[in-house]
């Protein structure tokens, strides 16, 4: 089996507090996060996991401004951090992209779909339920951050026919695993990735090394006991971590190509 080259660049940064990244921990600490976008290619396959948010980050903003009484949680873009941008430094055409991960399924990470026409819509099943059409309690999020009207009318009418929904596990490729995680929202998820080093697992279950590496939960997650769970599986199955939001993931992976 070929395996898949796999590269990453940023679509933003936002500082977040320490005890979001890290389970009742780093108080006073702050973690300045970068979102990563992530490419996958294999001949014809390119999978991209996750678009960035959108053209316009107001609304993000408002919301993420009266998470922490500093007022400091605000997402910031270059013109480099576009989504064009960030594509076209790595190489990719949006036209080529076959498919696009979403995890989570939320409106950061989702901003962009409507540049990839020919692209199959990955979503974690659990999430697509529990989060957007039928939450089976409150939710402390409005469902508007995780699909806005708009891009919700999209997905169910004009691109129905591109939605994959995972249930539990699924092999989407050859060498392109799919798996229901959890920990940080009911659609997360983890992409188990063959390259030609060894396995590559990318996820927002983990903001940073250290929730896996350290096994600490996730401090933002929904669930500790999924958090335990989808560290332990990482550690035993796959050679090497991307965390979607972890800046060292640059000094790790040199010029955002994935290598060790």
């Amino acid at each position: 089996m070929t395996p898949f080259d796999v590269t990453f660049a940023s679509v933003g940064r936002m500082p977040l507090p320490g005890a979001q990244v890290y389970w009742m921990s780093a108080w006073d600490e702050w973690f300045d996060a970068t979102f990563w976008m992530v490419a996958a290619r294999r001949g014809s396959d390119v999978v991209l996991i996750n678009t960035g948010p959108p053209h316009d980050l107001t609304a993000l903003n408002t919301l993420w401004k009266g998470s922490h009484p500093s007022g400091r949680c605000q997402y910031e873009r270059a013109d480099e951090e576009q989504t064009l941008a960030a594509l076209s430094a790595m190489g990719i055409d949006p036209l080529e992209v076959t498919h696009i991960v979403l995890t989570p399924m939320v409106a950061y990470t989702s901003g962009a779909l409507k540049l990839f026409p020919n692209a199959k819509i990955v979503i974690s099943r659990r999430g697509w339920i529990e989060d957007v059409l039928a939450p089976p309690i409150p939710q402390h999020l409005t469902r508007q951050v995780f699909v806005p009207d708009e891009l919700l009318s999209w997905l169910l009418f004009e691109a129905q026919d591109r939605l994959v929904l995972i249930d539990g596990e699924q092999l989407l490729l050859p060498g392109f695993t799919v798996w229901e995680s959890g920990v940080h929202h009911r659609s997360s998820m983890v992409a188990d990735i063959t390259t030609e080093f060894g396995e590559l697992a990318v996820t927002d279950s983990a903001f940073a090394y250290g929730n896996v590496e350290k096994n600490i939960s996730l401090g933002v997650g929904e669930s500790y006991a999924e958090a335990m769970h989808a560290y332990a599986r990482i550690r035993s199955t796959t050679d090497a971590l991307l965390p979607l939001y972890d800046p060292e993931a640059a000094a790790r992976f040199p010029n955002g190509k994935v290598s060790w």
